[in-house]
């Protein structure tokens, strides 16, 4: 679900989409060993703060094994047997060097969540917190 409301982004439009396209390949490969009827990806976007937006794509596959989560956006780390291992590590680059951050997790009801954020262009500089 797409928030229709949302400030504008600073950011660059085909680095955000690189980034996506990465997130949505990913899920839909994560999704191969379920069951078509099953398969069901989303993204979703909402206003964390006054100044911060978040993305999030969201797959219902076999999620991510605890113990790799902390690797996962390490360069050259793959869970995939023909993965490479560059594509979460690009999409990290471009997330912070866009002063946000991204995360993954495993969701509630199965598969993963990846969410990044990105400052309004009303702001500059990059995200603290957790």
């Amino acid at each position: 679900m797409l928030d229709e409301t949302l400030p504008l982004v600073a950011a660059d439009q085909s680095q955000i989409e690189q980034v996506l396209l990465n997130l949505i390949v990913n899920g839909m490969d994560a999704m191969q060993a379920t069951a078509e009827t099953a398969r069901e990806l989303s993204v979703h976007t909402r206003v964390v703060d006054k100044d911060l937006v978040e993305i999030a794509v969201v797959d219902h596959g076999c999620g991510i094994p605890p113990e790799k989560l902390p690797e996962l956006f390490d360069s050259f780390f793959t869970t995939k047997p023909d993965g490479m291992g560059i594509g979460l590590s690009i999409a990290r680059w471009i997330v912070l060097a866009h002063g946000g951050r991204i995360w993954a997790a495993n969701g509630a009801h199965g598969g993963a969540e990846f969410r990044f954020t990105l400052r309004t262009s009303l702001t500059t500089g990059p995200e603290t917190g957790p």
